[in-house]
């Protein structure tokens, strides 16, 4: 395994990717920000926090739930009525993106409603999509072989990002 990002590291990304956020929703009175299952909902969490602190934009947290490895096995849910998603921006949270399946997936989820906008956020971007999603905001893109994968794991105590 090798060290990728550190926890300061971390928390650096996800200030800066909560900041490019503030900028590109400038205007915009209300934002749905969600998580997917697992990481994604603690960075969900700490960009909603970061921007509430600097902000007068209303921010509302979610979370989306599916099975990561089999997303059509169970229902896709989400933490919230999806109704409130309607003319809305959301942005999605997700620790690594890899092939693009399991975004994809949450993405579907939100396009179920007639929103105005859908973002996506991940912390590692590892560019082997299988699907056309695009991130729009990432912490780090970085290149791997398809051998290898991005964990991002509680070590000593903190969230740290290895290659594996």
């Amino acid at each position: 395994m090798k060290l990728v990002l550190n926890q300061h590291q971390i928390e650096q990304k996800i200030m800066r990717l909560a900041h490019e956020i503030l900028e590109n929703t400038y205007g915009i009175p209300e934002l749905f920000i969600g998580g997917i299952t697992g990481n994604g909902e603690t960075f969900a969490q700490q960009i909603c926090e970061i921007i509430q602190k600097n902000s007068s934009q209303k921010v509302n947290y979610f979370k989306i739930e599916l099975d990561k490895d089999h997303p059509l096995d169970q229902e896709i849910s989400c933490s919230i009525d999806p109704d409130l998603f309607s003319g809305n921006t959301i942005i999605l949270v997700d620790d690594v993106i890899n092939s693009g399946t399991t975004m994809q997936y949450g993405v579907l989820k939100i396009l179920e409603k007639p929103v105005k906008s859908v973002k996506t956020v991940a912390l590692v971007d590892r560019m082997h999509r299988r699907y056309p999603i695009k991130c729009d905001f990432v912490g780090m893109t970085l290149t791997t072989t398809l051998g290898e994968r991005v964990e991002v794991v509680p070590s000593n105590g903190a969230l740290e990002a290895f290659l594996v």
